[in-house]
């Protein structure tokens, strides 16, 4: 993904790599989550699209802030809505 670790780490605001494997593994969640939602077959597939990026961010910021609470149904939602261009073929 597009993503890196030092984009996701600014992005969340953390300024210690000590979180790095948890930020690495929930960004790779993030992607896969994207990637489902917006029905694509691969990752290259959804970095083709100008929203795939803010969707990820939003997707690790969100699982990263509720990580012991997270309502994933609500992300999911939030997904659509950000990703329905994608996921309708219109990007």
């Amino acid at each position: 993904m597009a993503v890196t670790i030092e984009e996701a780490r600014n992005y969340l605001r953390v300024d210690i790599s000590e979180d790095d494997g948890l930020i690495s593994a929930l960004l790779n969640t993030a992607v896969q989550l994207c990637i489902d939602v917006a029905r694509c077959e691969t990752s290259e597939e959804l970095e083709e699209s100008p929203l795939s990026k803010a969707a990820v961010l939003y997707t690790l910021g969100y699982l990263y802030e509720h990580r012991e609470e997270a309502d994933h149904h609500e992300l999911t939602l939030t997904l659509r809505s950000l990703l329905f261009p994608l996921r309708e073929g219109v990007v």
